[in-house]
């Protein structure tokens, strides 16, 4: 998340936590990948005592602590740094809550070549270097959390990028680094992380599982859902399948033990989702996601696939009944409640009833116009996703770009897509039928 205040209040700044008051039991969707503050704590040397929501001014620089993490997604690498107090509250830099800084592609596109994904970090780790003090470097722990991206991998290209980055935290960078610093996080240590980031900068931790919100982050690769359940509801999780992660982490923060619903839906990362519309979709030559006067095909990971526009143009409909079927949405459910793919979707219950949205949630909403990417509030409808999606449908590429300049020309094509693909996750896959949605900056 880029910024967590900036609503002016009566002259007073506004945190996270404010805005979450106020719109209590809706949806909200934040702008940026929720940046791995629980990492942070994993790495300082104390716990907070009186963690506050958003981040304050206190005490002589002297005496404040940095942190510096790299969330290595599959569509990008972003550089967070963070700085504390005595108390590891989150102090300003400048005027930002944190430095956020973020670079395309991510390390997963250098599958070949590990030295030089290693490499595309290096301009993140001089921004890094620009905003921490020299003489508190060698004090400041850096940490990578790598994502779906190099998970998609297998184990030996990904073990070898990462030994290329810790290679190159060894030579180039003046930060603290330890070898198991550098990893991959698996699915459920992702969601369980941004669980724990959202709910520490909201000030929640320490309290009840039905004062904490829900968490949703659609990346590239993956996305997760994870909230916090009542105890009961934990003992009745089923068991997984062969391969998956428990559905239930335990976890005991300042000292309460909250019971996390965690899962992450491999593949179905926004990225990833279009390789699996376009094979849901697939015949006739063409995709009924495609725009007109699009010819080509889409490459994910290993694969191509069919992306050509079908010559009447892309259909919001079909293209709906594809997305639906890559969700596999009709899968049996064999535990009381699914989301979608059979997955036990965790029961629902308190902790789930205010949820944050991330990631690319925020950047298609931006990029379609209906959310302003400067306001730090906005509130908008899963419909608003549908709307967008059925304008998008039927635009030609040419229409398309004078119509979403803000979108990148390489995802012109798909934008059709992706918006059907995030109606259809929040209303057909989490069932989010009635939320409205608040944007954050």
């Amino acid at each position: 998340m880029r910024r967590y205040s900036a609503l002016p209040n009566g002259g007073r700044q506004e945190t996270l936590a404010d805005r979450a008051h106020r719109y209590r039991g809706v949806l909200l969707v934040v702008l940026a990948p929720l940046a791995l503050v629980s990492l942070v704590l994993l790495l300082m040397p104390r716990s907070p005592a009186g963690a506050t929501a958003g981040a304050r001014r206190s005490g002589p620089p002297g005496a404040d602590k940095y942190a510096v993490i790299f969330d290595a997604g599959s569509s990008g690498s972003r550089v967070h740094v963070f700085r504390f107090d005595a108390n590891l509250d989150l102090v300003h830099i400048g005027s930002e809550i944190e430095l956020f800084v973020q670079i395309k592609p991510g390390l997963s596109h250098y599958a070949n070549d590990p030295r030089e994904a290693a490499e595309s970090l290096v301009s993140l780790l001089d921004d890094a270097k620009r905003v921490v003090p020299a003489e508190l470097r060698d004090q400041t722990p850096v940490r990578v959390g790598a994502t779906a991206g190099l998970r998609n991998l297998g184990a030996q290209k990904s073990e070898a990028i990462l030994q290329a980055v810790r290679d190159i935290l060894r030579e180039k960078s003046s930060f603290k680094n330890q070898p198991d610093w550098v990893t991959v996080l698996d699915g459920t240590q992702e969601g369980a992380y941004e669980w724990v980031t959202i709910n520490y900068l909201l000030g929640n931790l320490g309290k009840t599982y039905a004062d904490t919100v829900g968490v949703v982050d659609l990346g590239g690769g993956s996305v997760q859902m994870a909230y916090a359940i009542a105890e009961k509801d934990a003992e009745k999780a089923p068991k997984p399948s062969e391969g998956e992660d428990a559905y239930v982490k335990k976890l005991f923060l300042k000292g309460t033990t909250y019971y996390l619903y965690v899962h992450s839906y491999l593949h179905y990362g926004l990225l990833a989702a279009r390789a699996e519309v376009l094979k849901a979709g697939n015949g006739n030559g063409y995709s009924n996601c495609m725009l007109e006067g699009f010819q080509g095909k889409y490459k994910y990971g290993d694969d191509s696939f069919e992306a050509s526009g079908p010559p009447s143009g892309a259909s919001y409909s079909k293209c709906k009944d594809d997305a639906v079927k890559a969700l596999k949405v009709d899968e049996a459910c064999t535990h009381m409640k699914c989301s979608f793919g059979g997955i036990w979707n965790g029961g629902g219950g308190a902790g789930q009833k205010n949820l944050f949205v991330a990631s690319f949630f925020f950047d298609r909403a931006a990029e379609a116009g209906f959310v302003n990417a400067n306001a730090p509030v906005a509130k908008v409808k899963p419909s608003d996703f549908r709307q967008a999606a059925e304008r998008a449908c039927s635009l030609s590429v040419k229409n398309a770009e004078a119509t979403f300049p803000g979108v990148q020309k390489d995802s012109i094509p798909y934008i059709c897509m992706d918006l059907v693909y995030q109606y259809t996750l929040l209303v057909e896959g989490f069932a989010f039928l009635q939320a409205s949605i608040r944007t954050t900056r």
